[in-house]
């Protein structure tokens, strides 16, 4: 086994023993135990009780999160005319059609987020196999189909997150910056878990929300109190 450098060793000491602490406790824990040369990003996880195989258990959904994600997010737009020059005095970094779908086929995938109108879906719905997996597609449901691409590209680039539970039914994205003051922070995680609890599926049983942990990009992960996390 590979031995673990000192900052490493450091930080799993500091988190040894904190289970189930507030999310007040936890930001803290992470804030004082960054010591890398980049701004990581924290991270939260969350497992809940659906199984998303199942239509009526998925999970999914979009939240803008208050304080931003701290993170440069570039996006991309499938759009014509003059909907395409709506998207680019928005600030879109790639607006196109047909030529747009070749170079995603191509193995281009130069952006975070994917918007479309809805007339361009019979083209992007060629991307599928390709755009899918990396959670891309634009989806009505998140507002990624819509003929408001202004407004949508506003939305990507002012710190809102797209949520999805995988397999296992969990769910997992980054909410902000270890250097947002601790405050900030807690707000966004605030956000984001609500917004998960507002799109509980009508098919969840039993208990939803059954565990949360926070983390930075190269850092230990700490559970948090399910009730600190949601107000309850």
């Amino acid at each position: 086994m590979a031995k673990l450098g000192k900052r490493t060793r450091a930080a799993r000491e500091a988190f040894a023993g904190k289970e189930d602490i507030t999310i007040e406790e936890a930001v803290a824990l992470i804030k004082g135990n960054s010591n890398t040369k980049f701004d990581e990003t924290v991270e939260i996880a969350m497992n809940l009780g659906v199984d998303p195989r199942h239509a009526d258990q998925m999970v999914r959904g979009v939240v803008g999160l208050p304080n931003g994600t701290g993170k440069t997010v570039r996006v991309a737009v499938f759009a014509r005319g003059a909907k395409a020059d709506e998207a680019l005095a928005a600030g879109a970094d790639i607006v196109g059609a047909e030529d747009l779908m070749e170079t995603v086929q191509g193995g281009t995938i130069d952006f975070d987020r994917c918007i479309a109108t809805p007339d361009m879906m019979p083209v992007v719905g060629r991307l599928g196999k390709v755009l899918g997996p990396r959670n891309l597609m634009p989806n009505p449901k998140v507002g990624t189909v819509t003929m408001d691409v202004a407004e949508a590209v506003k939305a990507a680039k002012g710190g809102q997150v797209q949520f999805k539970a995988e397999k296992a039914g969990v769910v997992h994205a980054g909410v902000g910056k270890v250097s947002f003051d601790e405050a900030k922070l807690v707000e966004n995680i605030r956000a984001f878990v609500a917004a998960v609890s507002a799109a509980k599926p009508t098919g969840a049983k039993g208990t939803y929300m059954k565990k949360i942990a926070l983390s930075s990009s190269m850092g230990p992960g700490v559970s948090v109190d399910v009730s600190s996390a949601t107000g309850n």
